[in-house]
């Protein structure tokens, strides 16, 4: 994060943003542990237990990526370190295409052989009660965190703008979605239909591919120097346009570009006879911290006299 010129708010909300992760990565831990001794060999438990460990991973580089955000600008990165945070989201959205796709072929392979997994009893304080009871009281409490903390944490990443932070919030949506249809599952292997099971499985993890396809699209149009995305969709972000659109208008005949670097715009401006008071007369954007002048390059022609 860069703190230098960021305005308090913002600082404020990047604290807040990693006292969620730390909770997240607390929560999450327990519940991933809780699915683990309650899984057995349910097909939709796997999944459900796989999806949870895989959600904390971008808990874990967004604390990565804030703590190198921090650095100044050094001898071997003289760009500093913001891009980290475009580094961060590329390694979330591949965890999540990886965890997707295996699991879809795994719940996909269960339907084809037609495997009937196996849920009997166990003895609990003396008393015999089916495994399937403990992975739905498992299943509920993994569903009460996420939906808690998926809900907290848009708001500040639509804050700061941060792509791996609401990443993180979809993860949570993932998975208390996919507490609920584990719990179908479950109810549904003991009215006898065997396939239940691998169905909410395959349920599950079509919607963690399909997130993972589309973050992975967005971040690597973000690695290869792309228009500034909507933190939600793969369109150009609305106030890229708008800076684009002022730009042009004060400076027509030169050329403009710009790219994301982490949660910045960064503009390089081409052909500027005159680069005094570049942001003057340019109505304010909605989050103008965001935006860096990279570079303003002045026609030989003029520089010259």
């Amino acid at each position: 994060m860069r703190q230098v010129g960021l305005p308090d708010a913002i600082k404020s909300e990047m604290k807040r943003a990693l006292r969620l992760e730390y909770w997240t990565l607390a929560w999450i831990g327990s519940i991933v542990i809780v699915m683990y001794l309650a899984m057995g060999s349910s097909q939709a438990m796997k999944s459900a237990w796989l999806e949870d460990l895989l959600s904390l991973v971008p808990a874990i580089v967004f604390i990565i990526a804030a703590h190198f955000e921090r650095r100044a600008p050094d001898d071997k990165f003289r760009y500093g370190y913001s891009r980290v945070n475009s580094l961060a989201f590329l390694i979330a959205a591949v965890a999540l295409v990886s965890v997707g796709g295996f699991l879809l072929f795994e719940s996909v392979k269960s339907l084809w052989m037609q495997e009937h997994p196996s849920i009997g009893l166990i003895s609990l304080l003396g008393q015999e009660i089916w495994l399937g009871w403990v992975m739905i009281a498992a299943l509920t409490y993994s569903v009460i965190p996420p939906v808690i903390l998926g809900r907290i944490k848009l708001p500040v990443a639509r804050t700061l703008q941060d792509k791996v932070l609401h990443t993180d919030a979809l993860m949570q949506k993932a998975d208390w979605m996919t507490g609920l249809a584990g719990v179908a599952g479950i109810l549904g292997v003991g009215l006898g239909y065997w396939w239940a099971d691998a169905a909410a499985s395959a349920f599950i993890s079509f919607a963690i591919l399909r997130d993972g396809v589309y973050n992975l699209r967005i971040s690597t149009a973000e690695l290869i120097d792309g228009m500034p995305r909507e933190l939600d969709s793969e369109d150009i972000a609305a106030d890229a346009r708008k800076l684009e659109a002022a730009l042009n208008a004060k400076y027509p005949d030169a050329e403009i570009r710009m790219r994301e670097s982490g949660r910045f715009i960064l503009v390089q401006i081409t052909g500027v006879a005159n680069s005094e008071n570049i942001m003057a007369g340019i109505e304010p954007l909605e989050r103008p911290w965001r935006l860096e002048i990279a570079s303003v390059e002045i026609p030989s022609s003029v520089s010259e006299r």
